[in-house]
Parts: C-alpha cells; sequence; structure tokens
C-alpha cells in the first residue's frame, strides 16, 4: 500500500487544434479536479481561473492526473471551458472497491467518488474475488475506444461494511503503508541508540531541572517536554525540549527515504500509522520519564507577567521526571495538591497571559472538539466521546508556539535564508462577504467588519458566540472563511496566529516538516555556509503540504465509517441535532449526543417544495415560507445507512421549519 509514483502516459493523441470549426486558443498543463459526475475542473497555475472540462472531453484523464488542455478561445474569462489533449502523467492506478461478478468478466465500483467510472476485470485478473467484496484493483491500461479502464484484482480485503476490510479500504484509497519495509526496520532497530559520555559533553545538561511531559492518556511517543526553574532574580527559566530526531535520522538514512515519503503520522480512529518505526517514534527518540533523552530545545527566560526577556536555542540533554496526561493536569490547575503543582500553576499562569496577549495582537482562538470512539474487540464503535480543549491543553499548546515562532523568527531574519515555514493566508474575500451577509441576515451579529481590523472582529464574534447554540456552526462558517495553513519557504506570515514569522518546530516524531527544521537550524547554529537548495526544498514542503491533507482525508473517512457503523446499531429512537450544512438537495443535521452527521432530502420534506437560498444559508419552503437555517435544532430519526459509501440518511420528525 506504499504510495505509487505516477507514470507517463503517451496514447491519447492529440486530436487537433480545431473542434466544431472553433479555433482552440492557448494549451496549458494543470491537475484534474474530477467530480462525481465524471466532469473535471483543471487546475494550473497557468490560468487565474479553473478550467471546466465536460464529462465527454476528460479523454480518459483521471483525478489528480498531470494533463494538458486546450481552451476555448471564446471561452468566458471567469469560468474558461476547454477539453484534455493528452495525460501528461497518471498519479493513481490503484483504488479500492467493490466487485461485481459477470459470465466471465467483472466490473469493481471504486469507493472513491472522484472516480465515477468503473474498472473492468477480465475473468482471468479476478485474483479469487466473490461477487460484492471489497477488493483492491489496478489499473493496467485504457484503450482509447473503450469506456472502461482494465484493471486486475490484486487484493480481496474482505466484505463490505467489515472493520477491517473498511479500514484496509481506506488505508488503499490514501496510498497509505500500516507498516514498514522489513529492510528499514531493521535499520532502524540495529542502530546504535547509547548516549555517550563525548555526546552529553557537547550539549546543554538540563537533567538536573525539573522536566515532565504532558501528552493524551493513549500516547505512545513524547516528543516534547517543558522544564521549569525559578531564576535568582525571581525570573523563570522554561525551557520547551523537542526529541533530537534528526541526531537519528540522517539525511540520506533508509529510515530518512522512508520518513520522506510518509512525510507525516497518519491518526485513524482504530490505529496509528507512524512516520518513524516503533524502535525510534515510540523508544529512542520519545522522551520517557526517567531515562536520559536527547532534545532540540528553545529556552526562555520569562517573567512573572509573562514577557519574554531572553531565549536559547541549542542541543541539550534532560531526564524527564514525569509523564502526565491533559486529565492529570487538568486536576492540578482545578486545584488537586500533586508534588509538581506549583510548577504546574506556574507555567499555567504563564501561558494564560501569552495567551492573552497573543490574542490582543490578533490571534484568533478557534477551538475544535475531536470525536474518538471506544471499539469492541471485533472494531465495532460501543461508544463515542468528545476531546474538548482544556486549559491543560492550552498550555502546552502556548508554549509550542512561543518555541516555533521564535525559530521561525531566528532564521527568517536572517538575510538570504532558505527555510521551512509554517504560513497561513488572509482570508478570501468572497467568503468573508458571504459569512459576514449571513451573520446580518440571521440577527447574530450586524457590525461584523471584515474590512478593519478583522481579526479583532472574529476574536468579539467567537466570544459572543461562546456556549450558545449556535456555537459549532460559527466556528465552522468562520474557519470555512478562512485559507489552508502550508509549508513554504517563502514567508508570509500566518494570519490565523496573528505572527509575522512561524514554522513547525514541535513535532519531528510525526512531522517531516519539522525534522527538515531542526536539520537547517543545526546548519545555522554550527556556522555552516551551505544553504538547502531552495527550489528542491520549496518542492518538499509542497509534498509534505499534500500528504498533510491526504492524512487529514484518510482520518475523517476512518472517523466517518464509525459515524455510520454507530448510528446503524442505534437506529431506533428519535434524535435531538442541529443543522450544520445546507444545499439546494438538502439540509446536514449534525446530532447533539454524538456529532454523528447525516442528510435531510429536500424532497423527503412534507407540505412544500423547498429552495435554497445561498446567501443565509437557508432551506426555504416556497409557498408557506417556512426555512431551514444553519444552527437551527430540529429532531430527526435513523431513515438510511450505507457503511460502503458512508453516508447517513436522516428523515425529520418535525418537518414545519
Amino acid at each position: 500500500m506504499k504510495k505509487k509514483h505516477g507514470k507517463k502516459e503517451h496514447s491519447h493523441k492529440d486530436k487537433g487544434p480545431r473542434e466544431d470549426g472553433r479555433k482552440l486558443s492557448r494549451v496549458i498543463t494543470g491537475k484534474v479536479d474530477m467530480k462525481s459526475s465524471g466532469s473535471a475542473y483543471i487546475i494550473s497555475p497557468e490560468s487565474e481561473h479553473d478550467v471546466f472540462i465536460p464529462k465527454e472531453k476528460t479523454n480518459h484523464a483521471l483525478h489528480g492526473d498531470i494533463v494538458k488542455v486546450s481552451i476555448k478561445e471564446s471561452a468566458n474569462r471567469n469560468r474558461p471551458e476547454g477539453r484534455i489533449l493528452s495525460v501528461v502523467e497518471r498519479i493513481k492506478t490503484s483504488y479500492s472497491g467493490t466487485v461485481a461478478l459477470f459470465k466471465g468478466y467483472a466490473f469493481v465500483t471504486p469507493d472513491n467518488t472522484k472516480m465515477p467510472i468503473d474498472i473492468f476485470v477480465a475473468g482471468d485478473k479476478l485474483n479469487h474475488a466473490q461477487d460484492g467484496q471489497k477488493v483492491v484493483v489496478n489499473i493496467t491500461g485504457w484503450s482509447e475506444n473503450e469506456n472502461h479502464p482494465e484493471g486486475e484484482i490484486t487484493h480481496v480485503l474482505g466484505s463490505p461494511g467489515e472493520h477491517f476490510a473498511e479500514m484496509n479500504s481506506i488505508m488503499e484509497e490514501y496510498e497509505l503503508a500500516p507498516d514498514f519495509p522489513a529492510h528499514v526496520k531493521k535499520f532502524a532497530a540495529d542502530m546504535p541508540k547509547q548516549i555517550t559520555a563525548e555526546e552529553i559533553k557537547n550539549r546543554r545538561d538540563f537533567r538536573p531541572i525539573t522536566t515532565f511531559t504532558i501528552d493524551p492518556v493513549d500516547a505512545k511517543d513524547f516528543d516534547d517536554a517543558i522544564s521549569v526553574r525559578k531564576l535568582e532574580n525571581g525570573n523563570w527559566e522554561i525551557g520547551v525540549h523537542i526529541a533530537d530526531v534528526s541526531h537519528y535520522v540522517t539525511e540520506g538514512s533508509m529510515v530518512d527515504v522512508e520518513a520522506t515519503e510518509r512525510a507525516t503520522s497518519v491518526y485513524l480512529v482504530d490505529r496509528v500509522i507512524p512516520m518513524l518505526p516503533e524502535s525510534l517514534s515510540n523508544d529512542a527518540c520519545s522522551l520517557n520519564p526517567n531515562e536520559d533523552k536527547l532534545c532540540f530545545s528553545a529556552v526562555f527566560e520569562i517573567t512573572p507577567e509573562a514577557q519574554v526577556l531572553n531565549h536559547w536555542v541549542g542541543k541539550t540533554v534532560i531526564d524527564s521526571d514525569r509523564r502526565f496526561n491533559y486529565e492529570e493536569v487538568q486536576e492540578i490547575i482545578e486545584g488537586k495538591a500533586d508534588k509538581l503543582s506549583a510548577e504546574i500553576l506556574t507555567l499555567n499562569t504563564i501561558a494564560r497571559k501569552l495567551r492573552e496577549e497573543r490574542i490582543k495582537k490578533g490571534s484568533i482562538p478557534f477551538e475544535k472538539t475531536e470525536t474518538k470512539f471506544k471499539l469492541d474487540e471485533k472494531g465495532n464503535p460501543v461508544n463515542v466521546f468528545f476531546l474538548e480543549p482544556s486549559e491543560s491543553h492550552q498550555l502546552i499548546e502556548d508554549f509550542m508556539l512561543l518555541a516555533n515562532r521564535t525559530v521561525a523568527e531566528i532564521m527568517g531574519k536572517i538575510p538570504g535564508s532558505v527555510f521551512v515555514y509554517r504560513v497561513h493566508d488572509v482570508p478570501d474575500d468572497e467568503k468573508l462577504k458571504k459569512f459576514s451577509e449571513f451573520l446580518g441576515k440571521s440577527g447574530i451579529m450586524q457590525n461584523f467588519n471584515r474590512t478593519k481590523n478583522l481579526a479583532a472582529s472574529f476574536n468579539a464574534l467567537l466570544k459572543d458566540a461562546r456556549k450558545k447554540p449556535y456555537e459549532n456552526i460559527i466556528n465552522l462558517l468562520a474557519i470555512r472563511t478562512m485559507a489552508k495553513a502550508f509549508y513554504t519557504t517563502k514567508n508570509i506570515g500566518h494570519y490565523g496566529l496573528g505572527f509575522h514569522y512561524y514554522t513547525h518546530f514541535t513535532s519531528p516524531i510525526r512531522r517531516y516538516p519539522d525534522l527538515l527544521v531542526h536539520r537547517i537550524l543545526f546548519d545555522h547554529i554550527r556556522n555552516k555556509q551551505n544553504q538547502p537548495d531552495r527550489t528542491a526544498l520549496e518542492e518538499r514542503c509542497k509534498y509534505c503540504s499534500e500528504m498533510e491533507r491526504k492524512a487529514e482525508q484518510a482520518e475523517r473517512a476512518s472517523v466517518k465509517f464509525k459515524q455510520v457503523q454507530y448510528m446503524e446499531m442505534h437506529r431506533e429512537g428519535v434524535y435531538d441535532g442541529t443543522i450544520s450544512g445546507a444545499t439546494e438537495s438538502g439540509i446536514f443535521v449534525e446530532l447533539d449526543s454524538n456529532k454523528c452527521e447525516g442528510f435531510v432530502r429536500a424532497r423527503d420534506i412534507e407540505g412544500d417544495y423547498y429552495y435554497y437560498d445561498e446567501t443565509t444559508y437557508t432551506l426555504r419552503g416556497k409557498r408557506t415560507g417556512n426555512k431551514f437555517q444553519l444552527g437551527q435544532k430540529v429532531k430527526v430519526r435513523v431513515k438510511k445507512t450505507d457503511l460502503i459509501k458512508k453516508q447517513i440518511d436522516f428523515e425529520l420528525v418535525e418537518d414545519k421549519g
């Protein structure tokens, strides 16, 4: 299930410069964004707008492919249209799906909605698959005059809807390798891990200083620790200590090549797919308690009022005194006595002040609720619960943000330096306009200012919405106005955090960009003059951003599958829910008790014909004026669950609007 590299395609010929007698203008190269209907859009830096491709003119291209496209000269500038001339590079050839057997042949229907074409499989390429099973099929060719690509079944996953079949299907769909190649595991296991006296002599020694980790209760790898001690002048020395992965994973080694390919750890509902082999991630690099560990640290002198007076960044050795989980630290914050209460409370007080100052300067504190499942031995969800961010989470977050920002400032202020930044662009103006109109028309906020001091407007809105019925909706819509954060060598700052400089330094066990940051930073500390190649580093940044998106999609797919499975097991009864989205086809409803989201089709709402008002995200009755809008409370029951498509259909119990 390892990532497949794209291959060149030369089978589709350019059919000439004319179509229906019209002259075709320029030819561009771009990436296919396929829709479930079979039509597509081409995303290309050579075109200001995405280029629409009708279904009949996709020319055997598939989602993600790199293609050459001819754009009509007469096309609308704001909505250019064209046709695909050829596939330059086929990006994906392997798909998970369900097989349907016929006499002497079969078709596989892919799970991925962006793959709207069934794949033909000859009778001798079935690999013993049975009708209706989940399989993995590899595309082997696509004849020019055929409507379907040809393929062969490489793996049989099991029956649709079964836990392991569906989880393996998700891993296959997103090209996630659940295990490491044997030679990589052996290389990592055999790596020297003993910390020598010579190595310790070259580092700043924090072993005598109070140090601890704070992580989720089920965490197995600990890549950050905090040290704290009071200085003679009354200030505090606070160290942010990060696992020194670069000491063990050297550039170009077997482990590094594998980590480069993976780029990130992936967290599915039932497993972690790590970026590094466990002998490193859970052992040598992990900051386990009562063990000497090598770190790359950012150490700060901070006043009791949270003013940062100075910092030091360099290689260290630590010995963590204790492994806390977030719940234990939260209990201490709320008053429970502990040997380390004074240290925890001091850190929390300083973190609060850092947070207040950050928000005052424009940082936007979006809150995110994480859905978790308790699974039985067969992987079935027996309970669903939520992780709300507590003050103990914020404590760690604020010191990690301080370290990340400080490292980025050090490198960003060096003239001509080449570095990895984590950037976040300003919100899209058109999305902001729609959001502002929604707030006004729904009566939530009449004076949302999207032109002056936008961050302050967002903060006032989020503060006002706290603990109100529409809080989750406001958070969701506000996040949708935002650009996506990504990695790049070109610093534009981080809008959401309000930082001019920002990077990722604090999680090198699970994020490859952090490992790159450690290497570049250490070269600077050692006064090495060799700069990274900017073009090559930018390509790495782009790849890491893409893999981050893929990991997020896989994680969401696994959560959605468990939600559907859970609701299939709890079909009876009436549920309270909140409208979380609206389209021309109907409304999305999120259940208050378990955050499972399903769809109510407009045609199933009795008593009227409903149309969609996109300015207020509302479904409105044409005759009665009844409306269903974001944040509105409704009662629903389960109408249908589809484990294969990972969809839940609800029906309204009270449908008056």
